[in-house]
This record gives structure tokens, sequence and C-alpha cells, in this order.
């Protein structure tokens, strides 16, 4: 039986739809070249003026750089977190799992002004006992990214170990592995993927956080969506059309190359 394909009519409305969709995305494009020194439409003629800002000023370089070691810290350390915690409800099963994993999840439940709140006073209070984690301390953000990501990293992993066997961990068990063992060589070469999808969900959930980054930073360190709130807030400056347009090419050229990719393993 032939798969189904959708019609000409079809095939337009979806159309319609996407570029209904993309629209605010795309008028990005002509705002990032505007000669302006404000967020406008250009009138006359293009200029390059804002993308050579964000190479010649050094705050927006330093603010990637900053929410690129951010993301892949606390990214790491979540899926770490994640997986251990993941790892002992799957293979030990304790009375109150269920309670368990409820409480990891809370701040996926949560309102983000309560989470930013909370993670504001623990912050202020680790400030008191040590300068180096504390409030406006780039190890600061790492930690409270953490606490932010941690809960979608163990959904995915949670997920992927409900699609592990449950009989080779009990066959290695049986042929007498140990516990570190049936994790590290049984059970988490099963779930590879798994673990690295939460690292890339955990990575750009701490990419783009903003609402809790407001609250636990203010001068020393500002990642670089607190420095495009800034820019909007502030001045409103056309250098953030600049770098949306190239996080946009971005995004975009890697799902593009994830399509190829996918298509010529399926090809092969």
């Amino acid at each position: 039986m032939s798969g189904y394909r959708p019609g000409p009519v079809a095939l337009f409305v979806a159309l319609l739809v996407a570029v209904f969709l993309l629209m605010p995305l795309l008028a990005v494009v002509p705002v990032s070249l505007t000669p302006s020194r404000m967020l406008s439409m250009p009138t006359g003629a293009l200029s390059l003026r804002h993308y050579r800002t964000l190479i010649e000023d050094p705050r927006w370089l330093d603010s990637i750089l900053l929410s690129l070691r951010v993301g892949i810290v606390s990214s790491t350390v979540a899926t770490l977190f994640a997986l251990a915690f993941s790892l002992g409800i799957w293979m030990f099963r304790p009375r109150f799992a269920a309670v368990l994993v409820g409480f990891v999840l809370l701040p996926m439940i949560v309102p983000p002004v309560v989470s930013a709140i909370t993670l504001y006073f623990l912050l202020t209070s680790l400030s008191g006992i040590g300068s180096f984690v504390g409030y406006d301390t780039w190890p600061g953000v790492v930690l409270a990214h953490v606490v932010v990501t941690v809960p979608f990293a163990v959904v995915l992993i949670l997920v992927s170990l409900s699609q592990v066997d449950r009989r080779i961990d009990l066959a290695a068990r049986g042929l007498g592995a140990t516990t570190w063992e049936r994790a590290t060589k049984v059970i988490i070469p099963n779930i590879k993927f798994g673990i690295l999808t939460a690292w890339l969900l955990s990575f750009v959930l701490s990419w783009e956080e903003i609402g809790v980054t407001l609250f636990i930073t203010s001068v020393n360190a500002i990642t670089l969506p607190r420095l495009m709130w800034m820019g909007l807030r502030d001045n409103i400056d056309p250098a953030i059309a600049a770098i949306s347009v190239i996080l946009i090419l971005i995004t975009v050229t890697v799902l593009t190359a994830r399509i190829v990719y996918r298509r010529a393993c399926g090809s092969s």
C-alpha cells in the first residue's frame, strides 16, 4: 500500500501557514541591515554597521563566550545528575520512586518567577560564604541553570530507560556484574542517544534562559540573552537584530545538516 501523499490544496495551505509563521523571523533580516541607530526598517541604502558592531564591541563577544561556557558546563552537570538519578530509579526501583520523580520535576512545574526568586535568595546567601559561587558570578549562573534544566534531562533519560529491556540487566546481574559494571557497560550504551539528546536540550535551554538569569545577575555575568534584553530595554540596539539573524542562520544550518544526514543514512 502506497503512503498517503497530500494534494496540491493541502500543500498550498501548509505553505501559507509556514510563510505566516516565518514572517516575524524574516522581518528581522532587513531590520539588521538598517543604517539607522534605532530598530527600524531600512528606507534607503543597506548597511552592515550592526554586524560590524558584533565584532568590534567586546561586550557581544564576551557575552557569547560566557553563554557558551555556562551552557556547556551546566548542561554537562545537569545531564550527569539526571543520569545518576534516572539510573537509580530504574535499577533499584525505590518504594517512593514516583514521589522522588515528582520532587525532581518541581522546577518544571513551578512558575519561573518563583524559581528565579528562590535562586536569587540562594545565591545571595552563598555570596556571603564565598564570592566565587554566588550572585552575579558565572558559577552561580551555572548552578541556577542546572536547577532549571535537570527536570527536562530526567524526563528524556527516563523515557530512554523505559525502552530498555530489563532482562539484559537481570542477565548481567546473574552473571555477577557489579552495579557500576551494569550501569556503565550494559545500560548506558543502550541509552547513549537519549543521554546525548538530554545534553543538547539542556544546552539549548541554558543558552536561551533569560527569566532566571535576570534575577541572579547584575553587571558581571552578562550572558547573551541578558545583553539582548538590555539592548531592547535601554537603547533598542539594532545589533540585536544582527545577532538574531546569525542565530537563525545557525539554527537553519544545523537543521538542514541533520535532515541531509538522516536522508543519507536512510538511503545507505
